[in-house]
């Protein structure tokens, strides 16, 4: 095991080196990847002592994060002196784990050096970890085995592209699938992937999304109603949201917005980003359309909105939310719902949240990472796929025009949601036995 790990941290500096100035680039000048530090190379995770189960939830980034919420309280519900620690990968992620869950320690995962890895595992001492959705690491797999600490999988996923990808390493990736307590996946489909890169089959086990669990389906939510006084939304407005848009995508729902508008006033448009780092750019570009403005940002520091004048034939005001973790609730706010990246090859995002609030929901070809529930979408016929600009604007258009086929596309999204509920119950009944192995040492051995 130690000559696979030093093999290992050998391939890891390399690539390293390789990307070392891109990193250095981003930290400069994109002002990226500035925190952390400590714990992702060191794994200078904090040091637990206490005397009580502790479970590790890694969640990569924000959509993992708010998957988190049902399930930790399901646990406490009924394991109420259990300790939480949530770490994650990217910035974003971490800065809506800390607002989400200011009680429990929120830390970034360490790198995967064989020294990182152990040094955290160490540290925090877990019983279980519990990776959400998959973010396999061999050296962190390795260390928790060695140091009988169990790693589980929940909520699964393995998209065709990744697949193919572990089966070219999967002398590799096998026997670490091996070595995992359980793997919990949201479909068959998902399943039979993990299956075929031989991991143990009597510890797989289908639960469903948990994602549907946590899927708010009631437009009167508060931060829902705040988000529509904010953007000043009235009843008789219909709203379009295009969220988790990456570029061009806020260029051509401005484009179709405004000559949509020409026929249908009444229209309003709110964009979501899906990088923090892009709200500056995605504003100017509002305002190089000589559009009014409303930040969301500025809305909730309490600064007077600085509107333009309405110099776009009295166009009104476009919506920017520039905020982290608060997209779950804006969908509620749209009658139509643009789900972004999946114009781009980066790929789509989640139209899980827009369809549960019975949106009427389009989206681009490119969502092979929801693939399972993009196919049940279109075959409950609860979503339309898009695969340009033209092809958008003629869908919201007709929607515009037909209000009620809109309404009905909305209420069969809505249903197919609530009828995938229950996969967090599934799977915390799968996490509980693992708490019966508390076992805690002194951190200092660690230190």
């Amino acid at each position: 095991m130690r000559l696979i790990s030093y093999l290992l941290n050998l391939v890891y500096c390399l690539l390293l080196a390789v990307v070392f100035p891109i990193i250095l680039y981003r930290v400069l000048v994109q002002k990226k990847y500035r925190s952390g530090w400590s714990q992702k190379f060191l794994g200078n995770l904090p040091c637990r002592d206490e005397d009580r189960p502790c479970l590790w939830f890694h969640a990569v980034s924000v959509g993992e994060v708010l998957q988190l919420p049902p399930l930790l309280d399901q646990i406490q519900e009924q394991i109420p002196d259990v300790e939480f620690v949530i770490t994650t990968t990217t910035h974003t992620g971490f800065t809506v784990a800390q607002e989400k869950f200011p009680q429990y320690r929120i830390c970034y995962f360490p790198l995967d050096f064989s020294w990182a890895v152990k040094r955290a595992l160490q540290r925090i001492q877990p019983t279980a970890v519990i990776l959400v959705e998959m973010e396999l690491w061999p050296n962190f797999v390795l260390a928790a085995a060695e140091l009988k600490i169990p790693v589980s999988i929940i909520n699964g996923r393995l998209s065709e592209k990744s697949f193919r990808g572990y089966w070219r390493i999967r002398k590799l990736i096998g026997p670490l699938l091996n070595r995992l307590h359980l793997i919990a996946t949201q479909t068959e489909n998902y399943a039979e992937r993990f299956r075929s890169l031989k991991g143990n089959s009597d510890r797989i086990h289908i639960t469903g999304s948990i994602k549907f669990d946590g899927i708010e389906v009631e437009r009167d939510n508060p931060l829902t109603a705040e988000l529509r006084s904010t953007f000043r939304l009235n009843t008789a407005q219909t709203v379009l949201v295009a969220g988790s848009t990456q570029s061009p995508e806020e260029r051509i729902a401005l484009d179709i917005y405004l000559e949509a508008r020409k026929y249908f006033p009444s229209l309003r448009l709110i964009l979501v980003p899906r990088h923090q780092e892009r709200f500056e750019e995605v504003a100017e570009m509002i305002k190089s359309y000589g559009l009014p403005l409303i930040r969301r940002s500025e809305q909730r520091q309490g600064d007077v909105s600085t509107l333009l004048p309405f110099s776009n034939s009295e166009a009104p005001a476009v919506g920017l939310l520039d905020t982290l973790g608060e997209l779950k609730a804006c969908w509620g706010v749209a009658d139509v719902a643009f789900v972004g990246g999946s114009l781009t090859k980066r790929g789509g995002q989640n139209m899980i949240e827009p369809a549960g609030y019975g949106t009427a929901l389009m989206f681009g070809p490119n969502t092979w990472n929801f693939k399972d529930v993009v196919d049940a979408l279109i075959q409950h016929r609860a979503a339309k796929v898009v695969h340009d600009q033209d092809e958008l604007l003629v869908t919201l258009l007709d929607w515009l025009k037909d209000p009620q086929t809109a309404a009905s596309q909305g209420e069969r999204a809505q249903k197919f949601v609530l009828d995938q509920r229950g996969a967090t119950s599934r799977t915390v009944n799968l996490i509980l036995p693992l708490l019966m192995n508390t076992k805690v040492t002194s951190c200092e051995r660690a230190a």
